[in-house]
């Protein structure tokens, strides 16, 4: 990678926390960390267009590679231009590898030391994924960030299995890094383990070896208790560089991104913040809101006083109720505007606590008043 065009500059960690405060410079631009990353898994994120996005301060979103294999190929998008360019994003871009769709959407699997053979979930055409089938994939995408192809580990897992899981996710770190030559494009190693300390210790370690542009700690978010996922960041983050970026991945609720920036993380992304949007749920300064409620039916208040999104300056509580009760499409926008607007003026907020070394009185003043529901 040349560092001159992808490469992360530290500029001040918390004196009271382990939280950083940094430049992750991209072929598309600067941006501060720590930073919470949409997730536009079809080269969209879902009812939100790409300038509404940047222009809410959105910095780097994700993409994802399996889901633009099948749909429309990464032949297409690379006669587009790339990625950025096929969805006229302006920020920087990640594609994710793919792994924990295999994961999570393929009911029968096939892992082998050559790669993963599965069915597609469209129409269940036989799909065979290795590290270098989806190197060259990312590369045709053209993203500023690349995911090396991993297995996401289910959890709980026998040692046995996560042992075996994570060497062979790091032979298949090597293959595809081997096979990696954009020099515009970053690639990412993604430290596994479940929640055994020597091995992901050992995964963080060797991975380090092989000299990534940054590093991610996978495995985590798919079921396991609040305090594995803690230790299992942990874990990682005490063998990873200072010099590089930490992506935390597929977090989206407060409490997971304030306790990840507290313990080091640069980058987190998630679906959550449109996902339960769509279903009605709502993230404020106060707490969760359910806009299905029957209370705000009469309820001329903005969503949330204290934030200044496009929805909050707008629209009331009761539109918002009426416009998702009558299953409108504009609703489903406003109510993933919001959400998403306000994880990233939490994230912004938390970069300004760690420049000035206040960022344990932030996070905590932030999840007191949040109240109980601390997981969305």
């Amino acid at each position: 990678m040349n560092k001159k065009t992808f490469y992360y500059e530290l500029k001040h960690v918390d004196k009271n926390s382990g939280a950083r405060y940094g430049i992750l410079h991209t072929p598309h631009g600067d941006y501060e960390t720590p930073m919470f990353m949409p997730v536009g898994t079809l080269a969209t994120v879902k009812t939100l267009s790409p300038e509404e996005l940047y222009d809410m301060g959105s910095q780097v979103i994700l993409a994802n590679t399996y889901h633009l294999h099948l749909r429309p190929g990464e032949d297409i998008v690379a006669k587009a231009g790339g990625v950025q360019k096929f969805m006229n994003y302006k920020g920087a871009m990640l594609t994710d590898s793919g792994g924990f769709q295999v994961f999570s959407l393929a009911k029968k699997r096939g892992i082998s030391e050559e790669g993963v053979t599965f069915k597609s979930h469209l129409n269940g055409d036989k799909i065979f994924f290795s590290p270098e089938s989806v190197m060259e994939i990312e590369q045709k995408l053209g993203a500023d960030i690349a995911m090396s192809f991993d297995e996401c580990i289910p959890y709980p897992a026998t040692y046995e299995y996560v042992k075996d899981s994570t060497l062979r996710t790091l032979r298949w770190a090597k293959r595809g890094r081997d096979v990696h030559t954009r020099e515009d494009q970053a690639l990412f190693g993604i430290v596994q383990g479940g929640d055994y300390e020597d091995l992901r210790k050992y995964c963080a370690e060797e991975l380090v070896k092989m000299d990534f542009d940054g590093y991610a700690i996978g495995g985590t978010s798919i079921g396991e208790p609040k305090d594995v996922c803690y230790r299992m960041i942990d874990y990682a983050i005490e063998k990873l560089p200072i010099d590089k970026p930490r992506y935390l991945m597929g977090v989206g609720s407060l409490d997971y991104i304030l306790i990840g920036i507290e313990k080091g993380i640069d980058m987190m992304d998630c679906v959550l913040p449109t996902r339960i949007a769509r279903h009605g749920t709502l993230m404020t300064h106060n707490g969760r809101i359910n806009i299905k409620n029957t209370k705000y039916k009469e309820d001329f208040t903005p969503l949330d006083s204290e934030c200044n999104c496009y929805t909050c300056r707008n629209y009331t509580k009761a539109y918002l109720r009426h416009l998702y009760v009558c299953d409108e499409a504009f609703g489903k926008r406003l109510l993933s505007i919001h959400n998403v607007s306000f994880l990233l003026e939490i994230t912004k907020k938390a970069r300004e606590a760690i420049k000035e070394d206040r960022f344990n009185e932030f996070k905590e003043e932030v999840l007191k008043k949040y109240g109980d529901s601390r997981g969305f």
